[in-house]
């Protein structure tokens, strides 16, 4: 039976919801972004990029979100409304650094149900009530107050219910300090659902309905009503009291409109741009509202991109004019966030994220629509055109990255790296792009400088320890030092004292703002008045290794003699004791001196024989032996000991890292009272003996260790991660702090000097961009030539060649610039405005040959206009004798029903280079083809709902066996042995043989199950792992008994062919492993992402998250997991009030699938809560935390 432990590698990165506020502190300007079922609190920094403050997984479908602030309070209450049938009300902990619950009330049942609120949620603007609305009927409000200790009360729920009505939008007004009141978009439906013929649905009508919150007698009216245009979808409340006039702006298809209780609507057009077609209609889809102490403004986003700003004129209460201005555009956003400090964040539909900054509030003589100005005409109101322009009144600021949509993966090692890449294909439309994944956390490179020969070691050390930031890099060489000051430039010095004519060791600044620099003649102590003291080694003997802190410095000689030396008050070094050991020392290390001590009073020794040992450093027993560990199969080549911060949970650690010379790591922790070590842990990182040096994250102790790629370990939530940097390799690094890289490293890799500094630490991939033209659909991997071929198709959109403008070229034909900036900061007109639009039924699709190792595009073939690419494969087929390109298309495909003109199988050959295309020959089918697989040299492809099998031909492919048995529609095909795996639309995997003898293919094994199929990937002969498009994930096989009888029986089961069994095949697959992920699963594939790992499933979601499920290899692994997640799934309930469990078995439930992601929450609970679980377990709490570190590092 197959047991599997899922895990998120990389959290979603699409975006459904944001809101603004202020939620750890009263000036802090904060964004708060749902992703589906994460929550994460993000924060620009004083250098404009977003950092993500903390992020947490939800374990239920975040839906909706709001703000609320009481009266009088300075900081924001965060409001979720979710899948969970409760509200649940949030406050942000700064000592924790997370979202605490401050209230959670139950409504309705979970779900997400149509007449269960939660999808709508708005919250009055003076903190007094929340209300929540369901897409039909039901509406609950919440009265909000404070106790007599400041705490925030919810009252019991108020229903304003209307049976038969549909919400489309809600939105809170602004009264002032008169009774709330909540505006929504309704659309009854009784008569329509109570009339036959049908009439009464063509005269259904919109209505704009005020609730109001009375709240002196505690109960909710309908107080107004009023026929809106029935285009209407989006409400912008209008300041009011003392602010504004009060009322909402309702935003309808190519229209503004204000309206408010006893007030004349007032109507503004929508401009519209040129080039959009009559029929074509303008819709605004995201709002974000900006107020100042005498004005405000809005601003609206359309479908299609285009900012405008929103202004109103008015006199007291009675508004007189509309005005309806172009402001900029940027790709479409579902929501838009105004921060005080002049930032805008757009958070996208699909594809990248980005924070700007405004240049302008559209003061310019940009294209304006007015009220005043409304034009009426037979044929409707008279539209205002503009022609969309470069950014004018927004500058880009930062990007975050985001894979939304994964439509789909693969993971291959097409570039002969140490690790394979994952090959994603996402976003839509001219912002698609295939996205090269790397293992490792990225680096941004500030500088980097040529150096006049190899250094050996760099260092980096402030003139004193109150200065903030390091003053001088410290470059060693063979036999010379080199002195850098860091100023606006980087520039040598000559008059800092450190001897230039040899190798240093090592060198620091000590407590009393004196430098001191080790080499291997001695030690050079400098003052901070530039008198110089030398101590020079006894003899001939040279010090070999050495490590130092502010107040201590330990040096070994050669030979194997160890010397003690610490600061006195005077500031002399002083010797304090001397150790002759049996052989040289491998390495050594000394923590920096805690605060508020006068020494550190460990150190690490390690040596040849195979040992490392801690001594100690108190006067009492100085340089005595307190623990012995013995390392197995090397010698230690370096030693750091990291003093881990401590949360709120857990306390602080000693650990110490010894690099080994075959490339491990080993980790133990150090009893900070006796000096014994425990809790050892083991992780390969590379080929080269990794080198520690330390350095910080986040204001916490950190350690990069060098081994064959750079690696980076920091304290996370209670655990110590261990991470791999996607850089260059590097052969020494150094922590390095200065005004523009406040906390960078400053490395040396080939003779070159780099400043970088970790970009958005916590993300495990690092990514390389190619830009397509359309939307991708799918890829394969050449084999042989390494590279990647894949296909695009868009519908309604222009194809390239007959564009005409600024949108003619394409986003894959960008220029090359070298300044990255630059580059970042600048889209393409066709990225910026989106590709021109055309008649539906229209395709625009190319075939495209990407090289990995150069990430550029090679070949780009278009395809014919009516044609639209939907699956290709590569296929070595027998009458050649050669790996072809196969392309499946289908020809004025539409959707809803689906039907088509019929398709092709486009057949390609490589040319000579291996980077372009030449087309063998197009074969007609009477379908759309919608999977092809190559298969024992024929080619398998999936024509609307039969499976075919065709032969190599001279002028077209040969059908040579074909089964129209399949119920709706084939979407994915697989092949192993004479066995072929069907995945259908609607009716899960059916499992089918070939007998090439009788010339017969026939079903042998189907589902009990209707699944809705987007991918599947065969696990071995039997088994299949499949994702459905609700969610789930799922494994099926084969019944042993039944899968040796189709191999044993000379007919493959042909016999029993007729005997099927509950309209089906007459065999069924079993469901072995099955759980919810939480967002629809849109590619499967599998791989080792470790050097010499296990292979694994990996799934890519389409909200832009990535997840593997691993493998479990014993049965006390299944039952040490099982058994933690049963007490996760009590002491750590859900931020928004979900049941685990339920979550997990959403549509089924959950089987042998162990949620990993629930089980790694276990390092943030408070220690007594870690000893009890650990307790009941037969464990403790360092295992658990091991055990999870272990299974966490088979994957990533």
């Amino acid at each position: 039976m197959v047991h599997l432990y899922n895990l998120t590698l990389q959290k979603s990165s699409g975006i459904n919801a944001a809101v603004y506020g202020n939620f750890s502190a009263s000036k802090a300007q904060e964004i708060v972004v749902l992703r589906n079922k994460v929550v994460e609190l993000l924060r620009p920094d004083e250098s404009g990029r977003v950092q993500s403050v903390t992020s947490v997984e939800a374990f239920g479908i975040a839906r909706s979100i709001a703000t609320l602030r009481l009266a009088g309070a300075n900081r924001d209450y965060l409001v979720l409304g979710s899948d969970s049938g409760r509200v649940v009300v949030l406050q942000f902990d700064k000592e924790k650094n997370a979202f605490v619950k401050v209230h959670q009330e139950t409504y309705g049942k979970t779900g997400c149900r149509r007449i269960v609120p939660g999808q709508f949620l708005c919250a009055d603007p003076k903190g007094r009530a929340i209300c929540l609305g369901a897409v039909e009927k039901n509406k609950l409000v919440y009265v909000m107050n404070r106790d007599n200790e400041a705490n925030l009360t919810i009252s019991s729920p108020l229903e304003a219910n209307k049976s038969h009505t549909i919400v489309f939008h809600m939105c809170a007004l602004d009264c002032g300090l008169d009774n709330p009141i909540f505006a929504a978009i309704e659309l009854d439906y009784g008569d329509a659902d109570a009339d036959p013929s049908g009439e009464a649905v063509a005269e259904a009508q919109k209505h704009l309905t005020y609730y109001e919150l009375d709240l002196g007698l505690n109960h909710v009216v309908r107080k107004w009503s009023e026929p809106i245009d029935n285009g209407a979808n989006h409400l912008i409340p209008v300041p009011g009291g003392s602010d504004g006039p009060g009322g909402v702006l309702v935003c309808c298809e190519n229209f503004v409109i204000y309206r408010h209780q006893n007030h004349d609507e007032v109507r503004a057009v929508i401009p519209r741009r040129n080039s959009l077609a009559a029929d074509r209609g303008v819709l605004i889809v995201s709002s974000a509202s900006h107020r100042s102490k005498n004005s405000f403004f809005f601003l609206a986003q359309s479908e299609y991109g285009d900012i405008y700003k929103l202004t109103i004129d008015y006199s007291g209460e009675t508004v007189s004019e509309v005005k309806v201005k172009y402001f900029d555009t940027i790709p479409p956003c579902v929501s838009l966030c105004v921060l005080k400090t002049g930032f805008l964040f757009a958070a996208s539909e699909f594809g990248n994220h980005a924070l700007y900054q405004f240049a302008g509030i559209g003061d310019d003589d940009a294209v304006e629509s007015s009220s005043a100005s409304l034009m009426e005409t037979e044929e409707g109101y008279e539209p205002v055109f503009f022609d969309p322009r470069p950014l004018t009144n927004l500058y880009t600021i930062d990007t975050i990255d985001s894979l939304c949509p994964v439509l789909d993966m693969q993971a291959h090692n097409l570039t002969e790296e140490e690790m394979p890449q994952l090959y994603t294909l996402c976003g839509t439309g001219a912002r698609s792009s295939l996205r090269i994944l790397r293992q490792g956390i990225a680096m941004n490179e500030l500088a980097m400088s040529p150096l006049p020969g190899q250094p050996n070691a760099i260092f980096t050390v402030k003139k004193s320890s109150s200065e903030e930031y390091d003053s001088y890099i410290i470059v060693s060489f063979l036999n010379a030092t080199l002195v850098l000051s860091i100023g606006d430039t980087v520039s040598e010095v000559n008059d800092s004292g450190i001897l230039g004519t040899t190798t240093t060791l090592q060198a620091c600044l000590m407590s009393d703002e004196s430098l001191l620099q080790i080499h291997p003649g001695g030690l050079r102590h400098i003052k901070a008045d530039k008198r110089i003291n030398e101590w020079r080694t006894p003899g001939r003997k040279q010090i070999s290794k050495c490590t130092c802190n502010s107040k201590q410095v330990v040096i070994a000689l050669t030979g194997g003699e160890v010397i003690y030396f610490e600061l006195d008050s005077a500031g002399q070094l002083i010797e304090v004791e001397k150790l002759e050991t049996s052989g040289d020392i491998a390495c050594l290390d000394i923590g920096p001196v805690p605060e508020g001590a006068l020494r550190n009073r460990f150190l690490a020794m390690g040596s040849y024989d195979g040992t490392v040992r801690v001594m100690s450093l108190n006067p009492d027993d100085c340089l005595q032996t307190l623990a012995v560990q013995a390392l197995k199969g090397s010698a230690p080549s370096s030693l750091l000991v990291l003093q881990t911060a401590g949360t709120e949970s857990t306390q602080g650690g000693l650990l110490l890292n010894v690099g080994m010379a075959n490339g491990v790591l080993i980790r133990a922790t150090i009893d900070q009272v006796s000096g014994q070590l425990s809790d050892m842990r083991m992780r390969f990182l590379g080929a080269r003996a990794p080198k520690l040096v330390r350095t910080s994250v986040r204001g916490a102790p950190a350690l990069v260790a060098l081994s064959s790629r750079p690696w980076l370990g920091y304290s996370e939530k209670g655990t110590f991660v261990l991470a791999p940097i996607s850089y260059v390799p590097l052969e020494e690094v150094c922590s390095f702090n200065s005004e523009q890289c406040p906390e960078g490293v400053v490395a040396i890799s080939n003779q070159t000097l780099r400043i970088a500094s970790i970009e958005r630490l916590g993300e495990n991939f690092n990514q390389t961009t190619v830009k397509l033209r359309y939307t991708p659909r799918a890829m394969s991997a050449n084999p042989d030539t390494k590279m990647v071929a894949l296909i695009e198709s868009d519908q309604c959109t222009v194809p390239v060649g007959e564009r005409e403008g600024p949108e003619a070229t394409p986003a894959d034909e960008a220029p090359e610039t070298n300044d990255e900036d630059e580059e970042e900061a600048k889209m393409l007109p066709v990225e910026q405005f989106g590709a021109p639009k055309s008649s539906p039924g229209t395709w625009a699709a190319c075939v495209r040959i990407v090289d990995p190792k150069e990430a550029k595009s090679t070949f780009v073939l278009e395809l014919h206009k009516s044609e639209a690419a939907l699956s290709l494969c590569h296929v070595f087929l027998t009458g050649p004798n050669e790996l072809l390109l196969a392309v499946g298309t289908a020809v004025n495909l539409t959707f809803a029903p689906r039907n088509c003109d019929g398709g092709f199988i486009h057949l390609y050959r490589y040319g000579n280079d291996g980077r372009t295309l030449n087309l063998v020959h197009s074969t007609p089918t009477d379908g759309p083809v919608g999977a092809l697989c190559g298969y024992k040299g024929h080619l398998l492809a999936g024509v609307n709902n039969s499976l075919r099998i065709y032969d190599y031909g001279k002028k077209k492919l040969l059908r040579k066996v074909e089964n129209r048995n399949f119920p709706n529609f084939i979407t994915t095909l697989h092949a192993a042995g004479d066995r072929i795996y069907v995945g259908d639309v609607q009716e899960s995997i059916h499992y089918v043989k070939y007998k090439a003898d009788e010339g017969s293919i026939y079903i042998f094994a189907d589902d009990t199950k209707p699944r809705y199929i987007t991918a599947t990937l065969p696990l071995d002969y039997d088994t299949l792992a499949g994702a459905d498009k609700f969610g789930n994930i799922f494994v099926n096989r084969l019944p042993k008994d039944v899968s040796e009888d189709m191999d044993d029986d000379p007919t493959g089961g042909k016999n029993i062919y007729s005997q099927g069994v509950l309209n089906g095949a007459p065999n069924k697959s079993e469901t072995s492993a099955q759980t919810y992920i939480g967002e629809t699963v849109c590619a499967l594939t599998k791989g080792a992402l470790q050097p010499g790992g296990i292979e694994i499933i990996m799934y890519g979601t389409f909200m832009g998250g990535i997840g593997c499920l691993l493998p479990f290899s014993s049965r006390s692994e299944i039952e040490f997991f099982t058994h933690l997640e049963m007490h996760m799934r009590q002491e750590a309930p859900s931020i928004v009030g979900r049941d685990h469990m339920a979550f997990r078995s959403y549509y089924a439930p959950v089987k042998n699938v162990i949620d990993g992601d629930l089980c790694e929450q276990f390092g943030a609970l408070p220690a007594d809560v870690q000893r009890r679980i650990a307790e009941e377990m037969d464990r403790t709490p360092g295992e658990i935390l091991k055990k999870l570190e272990q299974v966490r590092s088979v994957a990533i």
